[in-house]
């Protein structure tokens, strides 16, 4: 059976045989050190899995230490302000009046766009160790409620690897609505790959919006990689993403990031032409596309589980990328999404410049939202 080559943006520094896949564990932003860098070789030949090409993958999503947690999760304030309620509740919690001050926490968190369904499995799981005895305190009920929300996160969305599969190239399609940071979360994409010297194809399949080819052209120029454009009378994009597969395959590319027109999740013909997009991939290679990434701009709180859950149904997803995560008071929707759905959050955007893609730590998001108390 053939082995599988992943790429990990968690934090464990070590990797995991799996009978269909070799994962590659890599450390959290915050606990990399500088000698741990090196500068790969880019490799000239498809190799299934060769440690090459598996080194360089490996090391594709790490990030300098230095101000990455707070750079990553500094739009958590304003969702944080959001729940400052919360902290209420934790300081003067009081057992005899447990049960309204529960209605209460399942209320803040709703209001943060928790969801309804999601609040609720939280909040159950505190009360029902308030009733046991458990729980006695508010700094208990603090960690406890940090814990549920975590313990949700890893189980319903552990799985952040790139999963790329034995055989290159590996190909990641990018889909969403409009506005959502598609073409820049591409762009970064592509920086982190070609960065690491992984030799990287961007294709052009948003031939729908004026100018998609022109603003995907000016990332591809920030980190000097190749973009595969339609060519003359082939603009339909399902046309577009199987002939950039094929020249990947051709020209010996190691992975190919594939863009999507912007669409409403709404529109059933649209995404009818997407899932065109996806079986075209797969025509011309098996098992492809090996990654299914919807990106959510995170400022739409919970009007994102809709988007989720309709794109998931049509090109079944793999994961999510969070955008503008900087600039939202509604991050606890995301939370409500892996609830629902299972799927993982793989990265997080949270600027304009290359380097503004994050990997998703769910540990330091929820400590994002429900920091310790300032000691006095």
């Amino acid at each position: 059976m053939a082995l599988g080559r992943c790429i990990d943006s968690a934090a464990v520094g070590h990797q995991h045989m799996h009978s269909h896949c070799v994962i590659y564990r890599l450390p959290a932003p915050h606990r990399l050190r500088p000698q741990q860098f090196h500068q790969p070789r880019r490799s000239q030949q498809v190799c299934a899995a060769g440690p090459g090409l598996i080194q360089k993958l490996s090391r594709v999503l790490r990030e300098k230490a230095q101000g990455d947690l707070d750079r990553v999760f500094s739009g958590a304030s304003k969702t944080r302000e959001r729940l400052g309620v919360v902290e209420e509740l934790f300081t003067y919690w009081s057992l005899e009046y447990a049960d309204d001050t529960l209605e209460e926490l399942e209320e803040a968190l709703i209001t943060a766009d928790f969801g309804p369904k999601t609040a609720l499995k939280v909040v159950d799981v505190i009360r029902s160790k308030v009733k046991q005895g458990e729980l006695k305190t508010g700094e208990q009920i603090r960690g406890e409620l940090k814990q549920s929300i975590l313990n949700l996160l890893h189980t319903r969305g552990g799985n952040t690897d790139l999963q790329l599969g034995a055989e290159q190239p590996g190909v990641i399609l990018v889909v969403g609505v409009n506005g959502g940071g598609k073409t820049t979360t591409i762009g970064k994409l592509a920086h982190k790959f070609d960065s690491e010297g992984v030799k990287v194809l961007l294709a052009a399949g948003d031939t729908f919006r004026a100018a998609a080819a022109e603003q995907l052209q000016l990332w591809a120029d920030r980190s000097g990689v190749t973009v595969h454009t339609a060519a003359r009378g082939k603009a339909r994009p399902d046309n577009v993403l199987y002939e950039a597969v094929g020249r990947a395959i051709k020209e010996e590319y190691e992975v190919v990031v594939c863009d999507t027109s912007g669409r409403l999740h709404t529109n059933a013909s649209l995404m009818e032409e997407l899932a065109k997009c996806k079986r075209a991939i797969g025509k011309r290679l098996a098992n492809a596309p090996h990654e299914t990434l919807l990106v959510l701009d995170g400022t739409t709180g919970l009007n994102m589980l809709n988007q989720a859950r309709q794109f998931n149904e049509t090109v079944k997803l793999t994961g999510i990328v969070l955008t503008k995560l900087d600039g939202t008071a509604r991050g606890g929707a995301v939370v409500s999404v892996v609830d629902e759905l299972g799927l993982p959050v793989k990265f997080v955007g949270v600027g304009e410049t290359v380097e503004d893609l994050q990997p998703f730590n769910a540990a330091d998001f929820v400590e994002a939202l429900f920091p310790a108390p300032a000691q006095t």
